[in-house]
């Protein structure tokens, strides 16, 4: 089986613990103004969507296993991911204030 290329899409799985980051955001940003928890979460959703069509686009924070982060463009967060040769594991989705520590600790064992 070949590796898809850097134009091609890859899956996206998303762990549980970045479901719960991006909706506690989103309830968070809909409670400030009406609408914009939907924003965010389309931002978030094209952030992911730049991430999977060229992962290896954006930088490596973590060498073992390599995780990458690719940030969203209005809102100030990261979204952290790792590759595995048919999909990327988007594991947390943090506001850029958070420690570093917080993703750390969720950092998939071989990519999973």
């Amino acid at each position: 089986m070949s590796e898809p290329t850097a134009r091609s899409r890859l899956h996206v799985i998303t762990r549980i613990e970045a479901e719960v980051d991006i909706t506690d955001a989103a309830v968070w940003y809909e409670g400030q103004s009406k609408n914009l928890g939907q924003e965010f979460l389309a931002e978030v959703d094209a952030a992911i969507a730049r991430a999977a069509e060229n992962p290896f686009h954006f930088p490596c924070v973590r060498r073992r296993p390599e995780v990458r982060r690719v940030l969203t463009d209005r809102f100030p967060y990261r979204i952290f991911y790792v590759r595995r040769t048919d999909s990327i594991v988007v594991f947390r989705v943090l506001h850029g204030a958070r420690h570093d520590r917080e993703w750390k600790k969720s950092v998939p064992n071989n990519g999973e």
